[in-house]
């Protein structure tokens, strides 16, 4: 009994020190929320995110691998497919990769939907 409550001891003691190597003082390393929006509210709109955050675009009940995005400078905004992988299913997004505005239209490949076409425009972290 006694060397079990050592043992909780000790892996207690390794899982803070392994929590503690996780953890970041610098204001750079902060995560930055993701915008989530459909991509019916997206139509028209604009959207504004800050460098390095991400734009989750949520589907309905289309497939999420069945978008695709046409961006007029894709060194302002990536996009990345959803669909699953490594077991989880993952929504189609945008990332703001720099400083700036740019146009994108979202196609569906299943069809059915008109393309949704909206501004985004990225800006700098305070």
């Amino acid at each position: 009994m006694k060397t079990r409550i050592l043992a909780l001891a000790a892996a207690a003691v390794f899982a803070s020190f392994a929590l503690a190597g996780c953890s970041s003082s610098g204001d750079d390393s902060e995560v930055i929320a993701p915008v989530i929006m459909s991509a019916e509210e997206l139509q028209g709109e604009s959207v504004e995110l800050l460098v390095g955050q991400a734009l989750d675009i949520t589907t309905g009940d289309l497939a999420e691998d069945s978008y695709s995005a046409e961006i007029a400078d894709s060194s302002i905004v990536s996009f990345s497919k959803g669909g699953d992988r490594d077991g989880a299913t993952f929504n189609p997004g945008l990332m703001a990769e720099a400083v700036g505005e740019t146009e994108v239209t979202l196609t569906n490949d299943q069809g059915g939907i008109q393309p949704v076409e909206f501004t985004v425009t990225v800006v700098e972290k305070e």
